[in-house]
């Protein structure tokens, strides 16, 4: 997880919470704000967890944010470890700090946003074109939903034969 910056057309400023698996590459979400807290980064978490399970680790920065008490009892009630990056080591959290400079270059930079809702519509369809329709050279030329369906489906196999074995 990590935090970009942008501003609207009249130069108001916004942050964009992000979150991308590193296994997947999937971006599971991105929560545009003009102000975005450790609350709303849980808030995040929950809904990830509904549609995704609940993670092994969160790796992030020290932004306060990600350092507040309400994500750490988050982290804490559903047994997730936190992996802070070492203060001004961006290469710690290489995976999603290359992620935010898609997103920039793509989205952020070629857009123009005239309101918080607007700049939420075309980022929301800037990440669904991102996992849905752009293949990842590391993911064997699978986009990220392919990838992690597919890896779904190896697991449920795999899963079904260790059952089976049992039996």
């Amino acid at each position: 997880m990590d935090f970009v910056s942008d501003e609207l057309f009249d130069g108001h400023r916004f942050r964009a919470l992000t979150a991308v698996d590193d296994y997947t590459r999937e971006c599971l979400a991105i929560k545009p704000g003009r102000s975005l807290r450790g609350p709303d980064v849980a808030a995040v978490m929950d809904r990830q967890v509904e549609d995704h399970g609940v993670p092994a680790r969160l790796q992030r920065d020290n932004g306060s944010e990600f350092i507040s008490k309400v994500l750490d009892r988050w982290a804490y009630d559903h047994g997730v470890v936190m992996d802070f990056s070492r203060p001004g080591k961006p290469t710690d959290n290489a995976l999603v700090e290359s992620f935010n400079g898609s997103l920039r270059d793509e989205c952020l930079n070629v857009n123009w946003f005239l309101s918080m809702e607007d700049a939420r519509q075309k980022i929301e369809a800037w990440r669904i074109e991102y996992n849905e329709f752009r293949p990842h050279s590391s993911l064997g030329d699978l986009t990220p939903q392919q990838f992690a369906r597919q890896n779904s489906e190896r697991s449920q196999r795999q899963e079904s034969l260790l059952l089976a074995g049992a039996a």
